[in-house]
C-alpha cells in the first residue's frame, strides 16, 4: 500500500480513522499514568511472599461489610471512606512494604496514591483484589468460611 492509497482510505473513512486516533491516544495516556503513578502492582504470589516474610502491612480498603464477608488472612481494614495516611493502623509503616487491597483492585489505587504523597516508601496494590486472590485458590477468611 503506497501513501496515496493510505490517504485515500483515510479520506473515505474519517470516522474510522478518528476512532483509531482516539483509542491510540487513550492507550498512550493510560500507559503514562500507569508508569508515573508511584506505586507498584503486586501479584497474589508477591503478596504471599510478603505475608510469609511477615515484614509488611496489608490494608483492605473495602467497606466493613465486605471485609467481614471475605478478606485476606492477616489484613486489616480501613474502609476507603475513613482512609487517611496518618491512620493508627499505618503508624510506623512508612518504611515497611504496604499493600492495599480491595474487592477487585480498582479502589485501592486511590489509597496508594495518598500513601505515596504522604512519604510512604514501598506501596503496592494487589492486582485483581480479593476476588482474584480467591480465584487463585488462596485462603480468604470471613463469615462464609473462617480459617
Amino acid at each position: 500500500m503506497d501513501t496515496a492509497q493510505l490517504l485515500d482510505f483515510a479520506e473515505r473513512n474519517m470516522l474510522l480513522v478518528g476512532i483509531f486516533i482516539g483509542l491510540t491516544v487513550a492507550i498512550v495516556i493510560n500507559e503514562i499514568k500507569h508508569l508515573t503513578r508511584g506505586y507498584k502492582s503486586v501479584s497474589s504470589a508477591g503478596l504471599t511472599r510478603l505475608l510469609n516474610a511477615d515484614n509488611g502491612v496489608v490494608i483492605d480498603v473495602s467497606p466493613k461489610v465486605d471485609f467481614d464477608k471475605a478478606h485476606i488472612n492477616g489484613s486489616q481494614n480501613i474502609p476507603m471512606a475513613d482512609f487517611k495516611p496518618d491512620h493508627k493502623l499505618l503508624q510506623g509503616a512508612k518504611d515497611k512494604p504496604v499493600v492495599l487491597v480491595c474487592r477487585r483492585g480498582l479502589t485501592a489505587g486511590g489509597a496508594a496514591s495518598q500513601l505515596k504523597k504522604a512519604g510512604f516508601s514501598d506501596v503496592g496494590v494487589l492486582d485483581g483484589g480479593v476476588d482474584k486472590w480467591s480465584a487463585d485458590g488462596l485462603l480468604v477468611v470471613g463469615k462464609k468460611g473462617k480459617a
